[in-house]
């Protein structure tokens, strides 16, 4: 797919931002560790429409899950790393999936803004003093670093050439 936004591709996104918000519905929350698949739409995203495409889809379910399903209060520091998601998987996927595209773009999404900047964003939230909460929240960025890149190369092996073929 070209990255010209036009009725298709607006379409499109429309969708993956509908799935993005029912795979998040689906995920296991606590206030302070989120593990699920809702990162997938805005891979999609991501490869087919790049930066721009990615971040529409992670910013947009944010909000939208946040006011149809709320886990605790709405935050926009939160729909921040939801768009940053997406804009470093369309930055770093969008020319092309290879071995080290995706692991750059999962070490930069989990350690970089899940495990650093969300971290920063509930210490700041909920008043939990930064670094233990941190230490606390290894775990999710360790099991979710394996998750998402075993799921970006089957997404592309399997997935992407599916949807090329509806171009």
């Amino acid at each position: 797919m070209n990255t010209k936004m036009n009725v298709k591709s607006v379409s499109v996104i429309g969708i993956l931002v509908a799935m993005e918000i029912i795979l998040a519905r689906f995920s296991i929350h606590t206030w302070n560790i989120k593990i699920g698949f809702s990162f997938v739409p805005v891979v999609v995203a991501a490869i087919f429409y790049g930066p721009i495409g990615g971040a529409c889809v992670g910013a947009i379910g944010d909000i939208i899950s946040a006011v149809m399903f709320p886990v605790g209060a709405y935050f926009p520091g939160f729909t921040l790393t939801a768009g940053l998601t997406g804009i470093v998987y369309g930055c770093l996927l969008k020319k092309k999936v290879s071995v080290f595209t995706v692991l750059a773009s999962v070490f930069v999404v989990q350690v970089v803004i899940s495990q650093f900047l969300n971290t920063y964003w509930i210490s700041f939230l909920y008043g939990s003093p930064y670094w233990p909460l941190f230490f606390t929240r290894i775990y999710q960025t360790a099991a979710m670093s394996v998750v998402q890149t075993i799921s970006i190369f089957l997404i592309d092996k399997k997935l992407v050439p599916v949807l090329k073929r509806f171009e």
